[in-house]
């Protein structure tokens, strides 16, 4: 019924709709006057051939036989008198079956139809919205940012140009409004004044409009911009945007941190105030193939196990947990313990051949800059001669063909970076590469989420998602201090201490095997404590810092708080 109202309420105030109304009730009018016409004329007819009826049964003869039901059970025997029925048929047929169709599906029916889709898909929200997130546009990182706000219960909406989108897009479940987002009227109606974030993530071109609109709106609202040209960040600051993000060049960075080559160290992925999160790959160090119980990282280091990547699959790891040499681990701790964990565990040359980079657009160069800052030797396949920056160290020519990749040293190549931006060929190319080289470190960027797991199964031994990346960073910037996202559905995140775990131990409260999440530091007066005692009371008045899958958190809170 409120859906019912709220279509009538946009109906009638269109005034398209008001002017249609108005002709179709001037048809209608017409339409009675001529019925009452047509009831006098049978009077006057039925009278001079000697017949009597009453007004209600003249005004019946003329309604059947306009209809052209024709009952026959009163009829006119004159030849004037069935002149004028074949007149009143006629102009039955031509008003009920012809124009007064006609005028109430185009003047009516069709603009009601239009106006339950306008409902459907609004054009502004309302006065009240506060705290949400604006969506410039929707792309692969708002398809996967859509899912993080959803799951820590924020409110977003989708600006999309085109009416019959937006109503599919709200069918789906996902909010959108009508809008154009190079229209300042357009985020005025979307309440940016009142947004927690915009998210401008068009093109560089685009997103300064955006950004320069938003600001004309508020001076305090943040605005979230992706940069695909580095020469345009000045421009986009000065356009007013609080946070740029440089996808591809996080994202050539990323894949670069985790690849076999040169000296193998930890890589910090996330920090949480003075508690930094890295991942730490075991293949070519002491670790691989030992139990974390025998290799004592916490007790030598400080460091802590919160968990371990096993080809795209993150586990909780226990004392017995064997650790392989496709195993990345996840770790907690100071800067000054990662430095001891180095020193101890990772500090080992697995490689010199070069690591091998499937494609020299921006990710792939940016990864070549970051093998470069680590000083490990690189070669760059690319079809393009345009993109070579350093002869000596591109292969020009197709990835697929076996030559190609003989000359680029696939052979002797400790780790391959597949960075081209189709998934179907990164994954063609991690199949290729690992049918060549089972035992070499595959590592693969995809620019949908949903293809992460495809490229697991095609040989990868770590993918990083374009989208999931970029939703990360934008979650990140909303959420501040309190969640830190480290990839899809991996969590760092703060949660005051439970009264049912307040004066326990960790020990005693067995987090970690009734929720899957692990304490990495216990926050108590403003004193953050990483890698906490397990065999100490946890304060009532402190702060948990944990790390877990979305569901982990979810179970985390049903179990302890509720």
């Amino acid at each position: 019924m409120k859906f019912v109202t709220a279509q009538l309420s946009y109906f009638f105030r269109l005034p398209e709709a008001q002017r249609n109304l108005r002709t179709l009730a001037k048809l209608i009018g017409v339409l009675v006057v001529l019925t009452a016409v047509y009831t006098g004329i049978f009077l006057l007819l039925s009278a001079w051939e000697g017949q009597e009826h009453s007004i209600v049964s003249a005004f019946y003869w003329v309604v059947v036989t306009m209809t052209t039901l024709g009952f026959g059970d009163i009829t006119l025997e004159s030849d004037p008198g069935r002149l004028f029925s074949v007149l009143v048929i006629t102009s039955g047929v031509l008003f009920l079956l012809v124009i007064l169709p006609f005028t109430f599906i185009q003047f009516f029916y069709a603009p009601w139809l239009e106006a339950q889709r306008h409902s459907r898909a609004p054009r502004q929200l309302s006065e009240s919205a506060r705290n949400h997130v604006i969506l410039a546009y929707y792309d692969p990182v708002a398809i996967t940012l859509i899912d993080q706000l959803k799951s820590y219960g924020r409110e977003y909406v989708v600006i999309e140009p085109e009416l019959q989108r937006a109503v599919e897009f709200n069918d789906n479940g996902i909010r959108a409004m009508v809008g154009d987002p190079q229209d300042l009227d357009t985020f005025r109606r979307a309440r940016a004044d009142q947004a927690a974030l915009v998210v401008a993530n068009g093109d560089d071109y685009q997103n300064t409009n955006i950004a320069f609109s938003v600001r004309e709106l508020s001076e305090s609202v943040n605005i979230v911009a992706k940069v695909r040209d580095p020469d345009s960040i000045d421009v986009l600051e000065l356009a007013g945007a609080t946070h740029l993000i440089q996808l591809a060049e996080m994202l050539g960075r990323s894949l670069a941190r985790r690849t076999l080559g040169g000296e193998v160290r930890a890589n910090v992925i996330g920090q949480f105030g003075d508690l930094l999160i890295a991942e730490a790959p075991a293949a070519g160090t002491p670790l691989q193939g030992k139990t974390l119980i025998e290799m004592r990282i916490r007790e030598v280091t400080g460091v802590n196990v919160v968990g371990l990547w096993e080809r795209g699959q993150f586990q909780i790891p226990g004392p017995e947990t064997v650790i392989h040499p496709t195993t990345v681990l996840v770790l907690a701790g100071t800067a000054e313990e990662f430095d001891r964990f180095d020193e101890l565990f990772c500090i080992y040359n697995v490689s010199d051949a070069p690591v091998l980079i499937l494609g020299g657009g921006r990710v792939g160069r940016a990864a070549a800059k970051t093998l470069e800052e680590r000083e490990i030797d690189y070669r760059i396949v690319e079809k393009n001669p345009d993109r070579v920056r350093d002869p000596a160290r591109y292969i020009i020519g197709s990835a697929a063909e076996l030559a190609i990749l003989e000359e680029a040293g696939i052979q002797e190549a400790p780790s391959t970076i597949v960075t081209t931006n189709d998934d179907a060929t990164n994954t063609y190319l991690t199949i290729y590469c690992r049918r060549l080289r089972p035992d070499m470190q595959i590592i693969a960027r995809t620019t949908l989420e949903r293809n992460v797991s495809t490229l697991h199964r095609a040989g990868a031994d770590f993918v990083m998602s374009y989208a999931s990346m970029g939703a990360n960073a934008v979650f990140n910037v909303l959420e501040r201090d309190d969640v830190v996202m480290l990839a899809e559905g991996l969590d760092v995140f703060r949660y005051p201490v439970p009264p049912k775990l307040a004066g326990t131990t960790l020990v005693e409260s067995n987090i970690r095997e009734r929720t899957g999440c692990s304490v990495v530091a216990v926050e108590s007066d403003g004193i953050m404590q990483p890698s906490p005692d397990p065999a100490a009371p946890l304060p009532e008045e402190g702060v948990l810092i944990l790390i877990g899958t979305t569901e982990g958190e979810r179970q985390f809170v049903k179990t302890f708080t509720s």
